[in-house]
């Protein structure tokens, strides 16, 4: 070990303040575990527009209260160089290991310099702290969440006062505000914060039941599961206040619990992590399963059919919702990510609804101006954005039980409705190709022999014109992606994900559908998929 890794670690053990983290270093240092040492000490977890998110644990590349009092005192000189001061700054936080910690901590550093915190009374989703920036007129929210990450993970997500996650420049000059905080000792903390509570969770749960009108139908069998999140108190007072049964739970991930015990992963997108809730729903003749993810704020829902219970895809379901809410022909705006599902914009274009493609993450579809509906595939869905200005899986899932009671009302299931769109839109079928790297620069690679050499056709169809992202656009600023627009109205686009080290490949194929067969018109889309797949990999070489 060299004598500059055992120094920086004995400077920060002597301004931890967590006795857990402390202990946890000095173990490493006892046992001259360098590879571990280097790693955390390799340097400090970045902040972005996703704020921070790592493994908890003690140095500066790890979440830690060392980490996060930092990152406050940061975010509260942002504040104050801006003006933003007029109003409190509101701190929520999930059910992880020391999400409560580091959220008294965030609220001591607010107050600390000056500044109003509210800080909630107890875990609760990530949605309720969209809304309640704006219901309390607050200058900033912080939300203590990793939502779907691994168990060892936690994270601190950041909003402004118009309710939205930070972009770009916020989050360069928080950063920047974060790396000039001196000793931890220097930071100034006071312990007068607010709290808040019922009055914020009632004013939410009020603004749900009023999305369903008083006429629409309510019968209906529901298998619910918060899969060990903090979802499922409001989410059943959601269902209830809004005039629904209230859903029947998987008792076995009912509760708060941040080791996630009967899940690999906890991100109801992962193969198997909503299979007790499909257990579940299958003992009680369900009409409906529906999941949130641990801060809920994305929803999951699968169905019955022919062939037993399956899971919607998020596009599949972004398009249900899509013509559910903009069939009324509202007065704004539909958006969804580019690698979402470009069957959105028909559907906004049938209703006379003007229609936008942003950049991937709610970061950019909460902040589209007149907003009525947006989603992304990752089963984030905004549903009402006058009053949640972000992905929200309470308020997606009294909306989804209002679209599936008004079709069993009629005889169908939500399976209908998607036929429905398919002989009106033509078949959207979409997929993903993953490739999980060890070496980022192996992505870096693909990418540039993507751009020198572009393939010209990908399966049966030919590239009828390539979008660098990196280039920008006036309707979106540059990311590193490229866009393949593919004959036959199909799509490819590529790009390096934001939060893990994989290449990420979004399909899509549009097929007509001849006299009412869908079922034909899948098992088409099926094999357009997987031809596109075989010469993607071949022409990533990864």
């Amino acid at each position: 070990m060299t004598d500059e890794l055992r120094a920086a670690a004995e400077a920060w053990l002597s301004e931890d303040p967590d006795p857990d983290t402390r202990a946890e270093l000095r173990q490493l240092l006892d046992a001259g575990d360098t590879v571990e040492l280097a790693d955390r000490f390799a340097g400090t977890l970045e902040f972005g527009t996703a704020g921070l998110r790592g493994a908890v644990g003690a140095g500066p590349n790890r979440m830690n209260r060392v980490v996060v009092i930092r990152a406050a005192a940061g975010l509260a000189a942002y504040l104050k160089a801006n003006g933003l001061t007029d109003g409190p700054v509101l701190i929520g936080y999930d059910a992880r290991h020391k999400s409560d910690v580091f959220a008294q901590d965030t609220a001591a550093v607010i107050r600390g310099a000056g500044l109003d915190a509210v800080l909630l009374d107890r875990h609760t989703p990530t949605p309720v702290i969209a809304f309640g920036i704006r219901h309390l007129k607050a200058v900033a929210g912080v939300v203590v969440t990793a939502s779907h990450n691994p168990p060892q993970d936690n994270g601190y997500k950041v909003y402004l006062g118009d309710g939205s996650q930070i972009v770009p420049p916020a989050d360069i000059e928080i950063a920047a505000a974060i790396a000039a905080v001196g000793p931890l000792e220097s930071v100034p903390r006071g312990d007068d914060w607010q709290t808040t509570g019922d009055e914020l969770l009632n004013a939410y749960l009020d603004r749900i039941a009023e999305l369903v009108p008083a006429e629409a139908p309510r019968e209906l069998n529901v298998a619910y599961t918060p899969l060990h999140g903090v979802g499922r108190i409001l989410a059943e007072d959601a269902a209830a206040r809004a005039g629904f049964a209230v859903p029947s739970v998987v008792a076995a991930q009912a509760d708060p619990d941040p080791d996630f015990p009967t899940v690999n992963f906890p991100n109801p997108e992962e193969p198997g992590a909503i299979d007790l809730a499909l257990e579940l729903a299958r003992e009680i003749g369900a009409d409906i399963a529906v999941a949130n993810d641990p801060d809920a704020d994305r929803c999951a829902v699968a169905v019955p059919g022919p062939e037993g219970w399956r899971m919607l895809r998020g596009d599949e379901l972004g398009a249900l919702l899509g013509e559910f809410l903009l069939s009324n022909r509202p007065d704004g705006v539909a958006a969804c990510s580019i690698v979402s599902s470009s069957l959105l914009g028909k559907i906004a274009a049938a209703y006379d609804v003007r229609y936008v493609e942003t950049l991937t993450g709610f970061k950019w579809i909460g902040r589209v101006p007149e907003l009525v509906f947006g989603y992304e595939e990752a089963l984030g869905y905004c549903v009402d954005p006058a009053a949640v200005k972000d992905k929200d899986g309470v308020s997606t899932l009294v909306r989804v039980l209002e679209m599936a009671a008004r079709a069993k009302a009629e005889g169908r299931t939500l399976l209908d409705l998607l036929d429905d769109l398919a002989n009106k839109y033509g078949l959207h079928a979409t997929d993903q190709l993953s490739f999980r790297v060890e070496d980022l620069s192996l992505i870096q690679t693909a990418m540039a022999n993507l751009r020198a050499t572009p393939p010209t056709t990908l399966g049966t169809h030919s590239v009828v014109q390539v979008d660098d992202l990196a280039e920008g656009s006036e309707a979106l600023p540059p990311t590193d992606g490229l866009r393949y627009s593919l004959s036959e109205g199909a799509r490819v686009v590529v790009r390096p994900s934001g939060t893990e080290p994989k290449l990420k490949c979004y399909l899509e194929v549009v097929i007509p559908v001849q006299n009412g067969d869908v079922t034909t018109a899948r098992g088409s889309a099926a094999e357009d998929l997987a031809g596109i797949k075989q010469a993607l990999s071949t022409a990533l070489g990864l």
